[in-house]
């Protein structure tokens, strides 16, 4: 079975395609265009834009978000986290927490896919941490080195991506969303 995974990232397709794979599924990478709706919950921008990419006729295909919510911000910049990163980036957020105690925050990853047969999965998951003082690491990508996930003292950029994959946001959204997937498909 062949599935697109719709993204402007290619490099998320490595990480989809590690755990897809064992179950016979073949990854590409797509780019499609589609509206993200403004909201501040990122299950909601997913099940848009499945929703829309339906109606234009796509199917067996995969999408994700992801946002860094900071609790002193309220989880700003949330599903904004793209624009913010390309604005401000992470020395903007740095700036911005300048002075703050409060610097937890937590990562969120929703992902959801159209396949024939499958119905519509949506799956979210979180990792927790905290927003370092400097940046740190080279690794990663994004605000991975300015996020240090709790029990560790490395940030993700510091963190090896096979380590990272196991306790970020995405990675465990990724192994819930295969799970889900396993599941419907052992009932074909």
């Amino acid at each position: 079975m062949r599935v697109k995974v719709i993204t402007s990232n290619p490099g998320k397709l490595s990480e989809f395609q590690r755990e897809l794979s064992r179950l016979g599924i073949e990854l590409e990478h797509s780019r499609v265009e589609y509206k993200e709706i403004q909201t501040d919950c990122l299950e909601d921008v997913v099940r848009h834009g499945l929703d829309e990419l339906k109606a234009r006729g796509l199917d067996n295909f995969i999408i994700d978000d992801s946002g860094l919510f900071i609790d002193s911000f309220k989880g700003f910049p949330g599903v904004y986290s793209a624009y913010v990163l390309k604005t401000l980036g992470c020395k903007g957020i740095l700036r911005l927490l300048e002075g703050e105690k409060d610097r937890s925050a937590h990562f969120e990853c929703c992902i959801g896919s159209s396949i024939s047969g499958l119905g519509d999965i949506i799956t979210c998951a979180k990792a927790h941490g905290t927003i370092t003082y400097r940046e740190r690491g080279d690794g990663g990508f994004g605000f991975d080195p300015i996020f240090q996930p709790n029990g560790e003292i490395r940030t993700y950029a510091e963190i090896p991506l096979d380590e990272k994959n196991m306790m970020s946001h995405r990675g465990r959204a990724i192994r819930s969303f295969y799970r889900l997937l396993e599941e419907r498909m052992g009932r074909l």
